[in-house]
């Protein structure tokens, strides 16, 4: 690739120079060989799931939040743990239950006397919303009160606790995880925050021959040892030249057609999305599948983005961000079914360079 006909003051990272376009050319290479290496340390401890595997590692390498969702027992928790293992990023976990308060999450104000002078004074102790890499575990079985309490830290990347803002150390990512099938006890997440999640990655059960493969590796005494791939540095190095990656603007205009088709009160909504959906997906929607297409060419060596790019992501991006009425509930159609006929109806640029 000739990285030169990138516009380099697309973004604020670096001036377009030579020197800089031949950094970013290195920077490309340090993310394949990346990609690849992390892949083969996931697989020491993750079997199967390469798609999951892949849709994680594009939401980190573009600086987005992801929801996995399954049922228990798929290794959901597992799987964000091995990644921060082997991505060398602080990791914490937070087990979100319906006790949890605010303050457990993002850190709260203490009295701390001095002994020797006896002067107190309030201290901020951080919360472990503090780290690289936030595993949310089981985000829907605490109230909308404590959920709320990442907002801020997701979109903004700070936490204001007692009118003080307290900036986050970059990259920053919160990956939650929750159970479709109990949802005794649970609470459902706020629209306003499921839209910033990137993806709502599905995984599902395994194939009969990775399920023993499973089973064997896990019965037996062997125990995965980790090397670190990538840095935090890396990673933003990575976001930044991923999005100097250029689309071709009918393909930017076939995601932004495939996103405002999914919203009932546009014009270009087909029939079946103003009898199934309520609310359809946002701006954001749009913004996801772009940034998500440039990474996941590059992640196979392509410095172009086509239209299979968006449609491949269309589903983990769309499928939390549709709102179905009780008329697709009644007739048993959900957001994936919704998602595969905008896929078959809107129409793809010709021009649309395939990958």
């Amino acid at each position: 690739m000739d990285t030169r006909s990138i516009d380099m003051n697309a973004t604020p990272y670096a001036p377009a120079t030579r020197e800089a376009t031949e950094s970013e050319e290195l920077i490309l290479e340090r993310l394949k060989n990346a990609h690849e290496r992390i892949l083969k340390e996931v697989r020491k401890e993750i079997i199967g799931q390469d798609s999951v595997v892949e849709q994680v590692l594009t939401s980190l390498l573009v600086g987005g939040h992801s929801i996995i969702t399954g049922v228990p027992g798929l290794a959901k928790t597992l799987l964000i743990k091995t990644i921060a293992s082997v991505t060398d990023l602080n990791f914490k976990r937070i087990q979100f239950t319906p006790d949890l308060m605010p303050a457990d999450i993002t850190g709260t104000d203490i009295i701390e006397e001095d002994h020797t002078t006896g002067h107190r004074t309030l201290v901020f102790v951080k919360g472990p919303i503090f780290t690289n890499i936030l595993l949310a575990d089981e985000i829907n079985r605490t109230p909308p009160k404590t959920q709320s309490a990442l907002l801020e830290a997701m979109q903004e990347y700070s936490v204001t606790v007692q009118g003080t803002t307290y900036p986050l150390a970059r990259p920053f990512f919160v990956l939650a995880t929750q159970n479709p099938i109990e949802l005794e006890g649970t609470y459902p997440l706020p629209e306003a925050q499921q839209d910033r999640f990137m993806f709502n990655i599905v995984i599902d059960y395994l194939s009969e021959d990775d399920e023993i493969a499973v089973v064997n590796s896990t019965t037996g005494n062997r125990q995965a040892q980790f090397e670190p791939v990538v840095t935090g540095r890396d990673i933003l190095d990575f976001q930044r030249v991923i999005r100097q990656i250029p689309v071709a603007e009918d393909v930017v205009r076939y995601a932004v057609n495939l996103v405002r088709a999914s919203r009932p009160s546009d014009k270009s909504a087909p029939d079946f999305v103003r009898a199934w959906v309520n609310y359809g997906a946002s701006l954001r929607a749009s913004q996801f599948l772009i940034l998500g297409s440039k990474a996941r060419a590059v992640m196979q060596g392509r410095y172009n983005v086509s239209t299979d790019d968006i449609r491949h992501l269309a589903f983990p991006v769309l499928r939390h961000r549709i709102l179905t009425n009780f008329h697709a509930e009644s007739e048993r159609v959900d957001a994936n079914k919704i998602i595969q006929k905008l896929v078959e109806t809107v129409p793809a640029p010709k021009s649309g360079i395939r990958g």
